[in-house]
């Protein structure tokens, strides 16, 4: 044992550590590994397993060092000359204290040529022994075992791989999540390096004092150190496969609960910070409601951390049989306790997605879909479109068009029915397609396109308006899409279309795409001018299937802010409060515990009443009648002193308001220059 100890110590110091090899077989001239090779040098059983004969460790896991994967990944981006080597190396083992990060990790790089073999080790080691055979192998071949076993196990599970240029060619679930895309420091790492994103600072140096690993954030050093919360996550029912979830708030949380909702009520957000520092410092709806204040006060770094603090803790209170990957676990978004979680992913990836992370902003909105992709009670389908062309991901877009619109009904979203023709158009530029492939873009982009511009033709001048594009003189003084196109359609569909336009405006301002555009514009007009009757079949679609929005669209846009569609929300939604932890509740939730009532009532005081409140701190409209009214026949009494309180207020704020004379100068004549 202590010799094999010594000799990892001397693999360390000459920088042999696994990931450390020449950058690639094919500049060295090398076949890759075969699969078979890889089988036979693989452990029969992860349970059996050990270091070899002389080996000193034997569990297989304690092999799989956080600590030494993130060198690897530091020395594998300092070596990489190739932007797609960097890419692929980017795809190793990233957290601390995580174990199944490579499990999970290398997913897509299975069926590629391996970048790392084993060839290269055993080149380097035969200068020291010779003893290579079948039944016994070096330590560098026993922690490449490792990989090779982990990625068999993820073959097992039917998961399919992805080829180099991203078209998805297995039959993994839609929705299916990879943890590697749920950190955007792989993300930033392809775009900018390693040595980029990591700066001096050494992967050793970092997260020492986190006992467990998480997926959805990294937690911090400047964090507090977490404990149990008081939620838990309990398993309800399991059906055809599908498992549902749900959070559970135990009696001490339930308490902090009840006092946040008092300090939510009092309007003051300094009345939510003692919660977090004395109580409970992640207590979850505090978060998310501290870090709404923040963003109001333009602390975005600050916002951004309170809301990872959140995820951490949900993710801490995770049951041990959810997944976030299967796409088969559920939650319930009627039940208050799980609403956190839905809305910390969505924040979440609303910052991702500012920060230049569309990628892993796609990502966590599939998560937040796969939870409930049935009532989808956030509405992310009118975000994940918009993501997925940022991501450059038009595989996904289109797939998901084609195997969700016959029982979804995606073509009757204005952000589906323009996305994915404009996906298609950009698939048809991939010159590395065959030709088959570009026609057959090119013609699904051209058709779909069309029906988007004849079913939805409001959309078209606010697009052209924000991308400051002048329409021709035909589309302009056409009637079909004038004035009258925007102003005749349903309030529903006007805040689709201004949601979308406002949202994904940027990307059209593409020259090749406006010229596409404008062809089509054209060929539209050729078929409303021959009256064809797919005009009028949109136009009467559009008169029926849009007079009201469903709530969860509601509640899409004000977690969206986006001006456009925040002005066209009707007035039954903007006249109600709407808090950020919890925006426009569910009208059927299922509620599992109540809060009790409260001693001292807040009045039904008037906005009069709380400006003058404002003024003279002891002004009470009700004053001391509350104390001495009957509570059968004192209603009027009571308001009539209220009013007469209320005359005497304003009288004592008028007696005491004292003007100054402005300061009179000595000079009559008045010579001096007005300032």
């Amino acid at each position: 044992s202590r010799g094999s100890m010594s000799r990892r110590a001397l693999r360390r110091l000459r920088g042999e550590q696994r990931g450390q090899e020449l950058p690639g077989l094919g500049e060295l001239g090398l076949e890759p590994a075969s699969g078979s090779e890889r089988g036979q040098e693989a452990p029969s059983s992860p349970s059996g397993a050990g270091r070899g004969p002389r080996g000193g460790v034997s569990n297989l896991f304690e092999l799989i060092n956080a600590e030494e994967s993130e060198d690897e990944l530091l020395s594998r981006e300092e070596q990489a000359d190739d932007a797609q080597l960097s890419k692929q190396d980017a795809a190793g083992g990233k957290k601390e204290g995580a174990v199944p990060e490579e499990a999970a990790g290398d997913v897509d790089e299975a069926e590629q040529p391996p970048v790392l073999s084993n060839k290269p080790r055993k080149k380097k080691k035969k200068r020291k022994t010779k003893k290579t055979s079948a039944g016994e192998t070096p330590e560098d071949d026993d922690l490449a075992d490792i990989d090779s076993l982990l990625e068999r196990i993820e073959d097992s599970n039917g998961l399919s791989q992805q080829t180099q240029s991203g078209i998805i060619t297995d039959h993994r679930p839609l929705l299916y999540v990879e943890h590697r895309n749920l950190n955007p420091e792989n993300e930033l790492k392809r775009y900018f390096g390693a040595r980029a994103v990591l700066g001096d600072q050494r992967p050793r140096q970092r997260q020492r004092h986190n006992v467990r690993g998480t997926w959805l954030t990294t937690p911090k050093d400047t964090w507090p150190r977490y404990s149990k919360t008081g939620i838990t996550m309990q398993l309800l029912d399991t059906r055809r496969g599908v498992q549902y979830f749900t959070f559970k708030h135990h009696r001490e949380y339930q308490q902090v609960q009840f006092k946040f909702l008092d300090a939510v009520e009092s309007l003051d957000p300094n009345n939510i910070v003692p919660l977090l520092e004395a109580l409970e410092p992640y207590h979850v709806d505090s978060l998310l409601q501290l870090s709404d204040v923040c963003r109001m006060q333009e602390n975005q770094e600050m916002a951004r951390d309170l809301i990872e603090q959140a995820l951490y803790s949900l993710e801490c209170s995770f049951h041990p049989v959810f997944s976030l990957t299967s796409g088969t676990c559920r939650l319930d978004y009627r039940r208050p306790e799980n609403r956190a979680f839905f809305l910390a992913l969505f924040k979440h990836l609303t910052f991702l997605e500012k920060r230049g992370c569309p990628r892993t902003a796609l990502e966590f909105c599939k998560l937040i879909l796969s939870l409930d992709p049935e009532n989808d009670p956030l509405c992310v389908l009118l975000l994940i479109d918009f993501l997925a062309l940022r991501a450059r991901e038009y595989t996904f877009l289109t797939r998901m068009f084609q195997e969700w619109e016959s029982h979804r009904n995606l073509s009757q979203l204005p952000n589906f029915a323009f996305s994915v023709p404009l996906a298609y158009f950009f698939l048809s530029q991939q010159e590395e397609r065959s030709e088959l492939e570009l026609s057959q873009a090119r013609e699904r982009a051209a058709r779909l396109i069309q029906l988007a511009l004849i079913m939805f033709p409001s959309v078209l001048l606010p697009l052209l308006d924000r991308c400051s594009v002048q329409p021709d003189a035909r589309v302009a003084s056409h009637p079909f899409f004038g004035l009258n196109a925007q102003l005749s359609q349903p309030p529903a569909l006007n805040q689709l279309t201004s949601l979308y336009v406002g949202r994904t405006h940027s990307l059209w301002k593409d020259p090749a795409v406006m010229a596409w555009l404008e062809t089509n514009v054209h060929e539209v007009l050729c078929v409303v001018d021959a009256r064809d009757p797919r005009v009028e079949e949109a136009e009467h679609k559009r008169k029926t299937r849009y007079q009201s929005a469903p709530r969860n669209i509601y509640r899409h846009i004000i977690l969206s802010e986006m001006k456009e569609a925040m002005a066209a929300l009707p007035l039954e939604v903007t006249s109600q409060p709407v808090m950020g932890f919890d925006p426009l509740p569910p009208l059927d939730s299922i509620i599992s515990y109540t809060r009790p009532e409260r001693t001292n009532r807040p009045s039904n005081e008037s906005t009069l009443s709380l400006f003058f409140q404002s003024l003279l701190p002891n002004f009470n409209l009700q004053g001391n009648a509350r104390h001495n009214r009957d509570e059968e026949a004192g209603a009027g009494q009571d308001l009539n002193q209220g009013v007469n309180r209320l005359m005497a207020a304003m009288q004592d704020m008028l007696a005491n308001i004292q003007f100054q004379e402005p300061p009179r100068d000595d000079n009559p004549e008045g010579d001096g220059d007005w300032d």
